[in-house]
C-alpha cells in the first residue's frame, strides 16, 4: 500500500485541469501516442463540445519512480460551481488533491472554493502553477496570491505547462513525496465508498468504488450497508483509462464493480459497501446529499414518449445523484416532471445529455427556485413551482432562499461590480483588498443569480470576475406571483414568483417578449401579465390580415362593409375556438432581467 497515491484534479474552470490529466497520462504511459487525444478523461459528446468537465473521472497509473511502482488513482474533477458536488464526491475517495491554478488568471472564486473542501477533508494540497508558457504567466504574482487570499504555503509551488509537458516529471516527484499512502488497512473487515455509478444495458449498474479496508474479489458476496440488499461480485476492475478486468481491488485501491444489479435504487452512490459476512461493520461517513436549488419542469413533445421519458430520468438520476424530479401535470403541456438542479447549467447539461443520449425532444420551463411557505394556519409548506404557492388569503409570508456569495475581481471593476450586485438585491458583507484583487462578499436571493448574473458579470468586468456561492438560509420578502394568460387561458407553467419592486418593469417585458416569441395567427392573441385578478401589462400578437375587399371595385360601400364584418365574425369564431401553440422560445425569452 505504501505505493499507493489516491488525489484529485481541483481548480476554477478553464485552469487546464483536464489538459494536466492528459500529460500524467501519457507521461505514465497509460495510453499510447496514437491512442492520445485532447481532453482523454471526458468522455461525455457533451464535454468536449462545451469544453468543461462535467463528470468526475478515475484512471489508474502506473509509474516507475527511482526503481519503485507505484500507483496513482487520479480523478479528474469539474471547476464550474454547479457541479460542486462531483468535486465532494471525487476528494471523499482521496488522501491528496493537486491545486491548478493559471499562471495568467490567477485565483478565482472556485479556486478558494475546492481547495477549502479539500483542506476540510484533511487532505493535503499541493499548489501547481500551470500555463507557465503563455507570455502573460506572472508564477511569483500568482504564488503571492495563493498564500494572501487562500493562506497556503505556494513557495515551492511546482510550476508546469500542462500543454507542452513542462514540469510533469517534477509535478510527479512532488506527488510521491508530499501526498500520504493510504492506511494500511488490507487485514481489516470490508468497507467501500461508492463514489459513482452508471447504468450499463448488459451489465446493469456499475459502481466506482474506493476500498478503504479489506478487499473484494470477484465471486464475493458483499451489502449495501443502506439497502441491505446483498449482491454477488460478477466482475471487478481498474481504468487505465481503458477498462482492465482484474480478479481482486484491495484496500486503498479506486476501481468497478459489477454485480448484476438491475434496480437503480439499490446502489445509491455515497452508500458503504461491507461483507456479507460481517453485517454488523459500520458504514463510512459518506458525504453530504446535493439539496437542489434551481428548479424547472420538462415536458415531452410527443406524450407517448412519457413512460421513455421517466426511464431515462432514472438511468440519469444513477450516475447524476444531484438531480431529483417528481411527476407533474400541466393543463397546457401535459404529463411531465418537475426537476430539480444545483444551476441553470446543471439544467442546460441534463437537456442536452436527455436529448442526445436517450433521443427525446423536450419542452422545458424556465427555471425558478424553491420557497418556504408559512400559511395562515401556521403550516409552513416548501414549494418548488409557482402553481405550488397556495391562494393570497391562505399565506401569511413568504421565505426565499438567500445564498452567500463570494466575488473576486481586479480593483477597478469593484465599482460596476457592487452596483450590479446591488441592483440584484444583494446586501454587502465584506470587501478586502488582496493585492491586486477584490474579495466582495454578498448575501443576495438565489432568484436573482439563477438567469443571467454570471453573464451580466463577466460583462460588467470584461470578463475578469468570478463568483462562487453557497446557501445560507431563507428569509422573509416582500414576493409575489405573477401569472400568464394567453388568449383567455391561464399558462400555468409561465407564472413566476419575483419581488413586489420588480413586478411593473418586469411585467412590461414579460409581456413584449413573449409578443415576440409567438407565432402570428388567423385571429388576435391578446397576452396578459396579471398579479391576482389585476392586469399589469398587456400585448397583443396581431392577426394575419387579408384584403378581402381588394378585388371589389367601384358600386356600394356596404358591400365592402358586409365582407369585412364576415371576416370579422371569422375571426371571432376562430379565437374561440382555436389553440396558441407555444414555442420553447415563449419559456425562455424573458429570463433576461437587463433592462434593454
Amino acid at each position: 500500500m505504501s505505493n499507493i497515491r489516491n488525489f484529485s484534479i481541483i481548480a476554477h474552470i478553464d485552469h487546464g485541469k483536464s489538459t494536466l490529466s492528459d500529460r500524467l497520462i501519457e507521461e505514465c504511459g497509460g495510453l499510447a501516442k496514437r491512442e492520445m487525444k485532447s481532453q482523454v478523461l471526458d468522455t461525455l459528446e457533451l464535454e468536449r463540445e462545451r469544453g468543461i468537465t462535467i463528470k468526475a473521472q478515475s484512471v489508474a497509473l502506473r509509474h516507475n519512480f527511482e526503481g519503485n511502482d507505484c500507483l496513482f488513482n487520479l480523478i479528474d474533477t469539474p471547476g464550474h460551481v454547479d457541479f460542486a458536488y462531483e468535486v465532494s464526491r471525487s476528494l471523499a475517495a482521496c488522501e491528496g488533491a493537486l491545486l491548478v491554478v493559471d499562471g495568467s488568471q490567477g485565483v478565482e472564486a472556485q479556486t478558494l472554493s475546492t481547495c477549502y473542501k479539500a483542506i476540510d477533508l484533511g487532505l493535503e494540497v499541493i499548489p501547481v502553477i500551470n500555463k507557465i508558457d503563455l507570455d502573460q504567466a506572472e508564477p511569483e504574482r500568482v504564488k503571492n496570491e495563493i498564500e494572501e487570499i487562500i493562506g497556503i504555503d505556494a513557495r515551492d509551488a511546482i510550476e508546469v505547462s500542462a500543454k507542452d509537458g513542462t514540469g510533469i516529471k517534477s509535478l510527479i516527484k512532488e506527488i510521491i513525496n508530499k501526498i500520504p499512502a493510504p492506511k494500511n488497512s488490507a487485514n481489516q473487515k470490508l468497507k467501500a465508498l461508492i463514489v459513482d455509478s452508471w447504468y450499463d444495458n448488459f451489465l446493469g449498474v456499475i459502481s466506482l468504488v474506493r476500498v478503504f479496508s479489506g478487499s473484494l474479489s470477484v465471486g464475493d458476496k458483499f451489502i449495501v450497508k443502506s439497502t441491505g440488499l446483498s449482491f454477488n461480485v460478477e466482475s471487478l476492475g481498474i481504468f487505465t483509462p481503458k477498462k482492465v478486468n482484474k480478479s481482486e481491488i484491495v484496500s486503498g485501491e479506486v476501481g468497478f464493480l459489477v454485480a448484476n444489479v438491475k434496480d437503480l435504487k439499490s446502489v445509491p452512490v455515497g452508500d458503504t459497501v461491507i461483507s456479507y459476512k460481517a453485517p454488523e461493520t459500520p458504514a463510512l461517513e459518506g458525504f453530504k446529499k446535493a439539496n437542489p436549488q434551481v428548479f424547472a419542469s420538462f415536458f415531452p413533445v410527443d406524450s407517448n414518449e412519457y413512460q421513455s421519458f421517466r426511464e431515462a430520468l432514472l438511468k440519469l438520476n444513477l450516475n447524476d445523484s444531484s438531480l431529483v424530479f417528481e411527476p407533474e401535470n400541466s393543463e397546457i403541456l401535459g404529463s411531465g416532471f418537475r426537476c430539480g438542479f444545483l444551476g441553470t447549467l446543471h439544467m442546460e447539461v441534463v437537456k442536452e445529455r436527455l436529448e442526445r443520449e436517450y433521443n427525446l425532444s423536450l419542452i422545458t420551463t424556465a427555471p425558478s427556485v424553491g420557497y418556504k411557505i408559512l400559511k395562515t394556519n401556521g403550516e409552513e409548506v416548501s414549494i418548488s413551482s409557482p402553481s405550488e404557492l397556495p391562494t393570497r388569503n391562505e399565506v401569511a409570508e413568504i421565505k426565499e432562499p438567500i445564498i452567500r456569495s463570494t466575488i473576486l475581481c481586479p480593483d477597478k471593476y469593484v465599482g460596476d461590480v457592487m452596483e450590479l450586485a446591488m441592483s440584484k438585491r444583494g446586501v454587502q458583507k465584506d470587501l478586502q483588498y488582496l493585492g491586486g484583487q477584490v474579495s466582495l462578499i454578498f448575501e443576495m436571493p438565489l432568484s436573482e443569480i439563477v438567469v443571467d448574473f454570471f453573464d451580466l458579470l463577466k460583462s460588467k468586468s470584461q470578463g475578469y470576475a468570478s463568483v462562487d456561492f453557497s446557501f445560507l438560509k431563507f428569509s422573509k420578502s416582500e414576493l409575489v406571483k405573477i401569472d400568464v394568460v394567453i388568449n383567455g387561458l391561464m399558462v400555468d407553467s409561465l407564472s413566476t414568483i419575483m419581488h413586489r419592486s420588480f413586478i411593473e418593469r418586469r411585467g412590461r417585458e414579460m409581456a413584449k417578449r413573449l409578443k415576440e416569441v409567438i407565432p402570428r395567427q388567423m385571429f388576435e392573441i391578446p397576452i396578459q401579465v396579471m398579479v391576482g385578478s389585476k392586469i399589469i401589462a398587456r400585448e397583443s400578437v396581431r392577426a394575419f390580415r387579408k384584403n378581402v375587399t381588394a378585388k371589389l371595385y367601384g358600386g356600394d360601400v356596404t358591400r365592402k362593409k358586409k365582407l369585412l364584418e364576415k371576416q370579422k365574425a371569422g375571426k371571432k369564431k376562430m379565437k374561440q375556438i382555436g389553440k396558441v401553440a407555444l414555442p420553447q422560445e415563449a419559456f425562455m425569452s424573458f429570463l433576461s432581467t437587463e433592462r434593454k
